[in-house]
């Protein structure tokens, strides 16, 4: 009996031990760039991230089942994920969701605050002004509308969740809206990934459509330090001066940089040189330790 019971005292001191050495880290699961033969390029960003204990699926690609194929590939599991965040409602920041909602069809998703977009946010009946003089047969709902109209969604039966303002949805786990000025995406609303780590703030952008400056300008009043930045920084399109200009303007703003996605070759080349040994190769596949 005594033998069993410090069998048992050493297998849980085990436990203990492994779940405390539990490693910080992310994994891109999705890009359209790397060099793991066994994974699936394609235009789109999801990642994994790994921190404190808890697990976040940042994004879920542009395509369910090579979003699927490059999880399993890595042996990711997704039926356990403590929540997850949509960056925005671009097909190649989404589509996963279809896979991941067959597997895990409960998990809590964070996203875009937004009406009529496509997370089933619908709209109170007073967002449209009302004519009671009408017939009935001319007013929407016959003139009774119901108090709230409810917004469709791809994924009906998904826990999506808005998030319109700087929300802190566990301790150090930080989720930052945006909202786009750029032409061709004018007020597109964007989330990032803010973690409060020893060393600065953990970012997981996903295109940026808000601008880069601007989410690490709201990154740091969680903390003055930035430590790494992962994701889309959007300069696929930008000319030679404008990427010049954000490679240097990054330099002075956050330690490291983790580019992926639409971040642009001429931005990677750009920020590499600017960066030198703090710039993070970030490809599809590869695993990266966080403080």
């Amino acid at each position: 009996m005594k033998r069993l019971t410090w069998a048992l005292v050493a297998v849980l001191l085990l436990a203990g031990v492994s779940a405390a050495q539990s490693p910080n880290r992310i994994t891109i699961i999705y890009d359209s760039f790397g060099n793991n033969p066994k994974l699936t390029l394609d235009w789109g960003y999801a990642a994994l991230i790994e921190y404190g204990g808890k697990r976040i699926l940042f994004d879920t690609g542009n395509n369910a089942a090579i979003f699927e194929h490059n999880a399993k590939a890595l042996g990711i599991d997704l039926t356990k994920i403590d929540f997850v965040v949509i960056s925005h409602r671009h097909a190649d920041h989404t589509s996963g969701l279809t896979y991941l909602l067959k597997v895990n069809p409960k998990v809590k998703v964070y996203v875009p605050d937004e009406p009529w977009g496509l997370f089933a946010r619908g709209v109170p009946n007073s967002f449209y002004r009302q004519d009671p003089d009408l017939p009935a047969e001319q007013r929407y709902y016959n003139g009774h509308p119901p108090e709230i109209l409810d917004a469709g969604t791809p994924w009906p039966g998904g826990d999506f969740t808005g998030v319109p303002k700087v929300t802190e949805v566990l301790p150090g786990f930080f989720i930052i809206p945006g909202v786009s000025t750029t032409p061709g995406t004018l007020e597109l609303k964007e989330l990032s990934l803010a973690i409060k780590s020893p060393k600065g703030v953990i970012l997981v952008v996903g295109c940026s459509h808000p601008g880069v400056e601007n989410i690490v300008k709201t990154a740091a009043t969680i903390d003055p330090k930035v430590n790494i930045v992962f994701g889309g920084l959007h300069h696929i399109q930008a000319d030679d001066a404008e990427v010049a200009r954000l490679a240097t303007a990054l330099q002075g703003e956050v330690e490291r940089v983790a580019p992926g996605h639409c971040t642009g070759e001429p931005e990677f080349a750009a920020l590499k040189k600017a960066f030198g040994q703090r710039y993070v190769y970030a490809g599809l596949g590869t695993v990266h330790q966080l403080p």
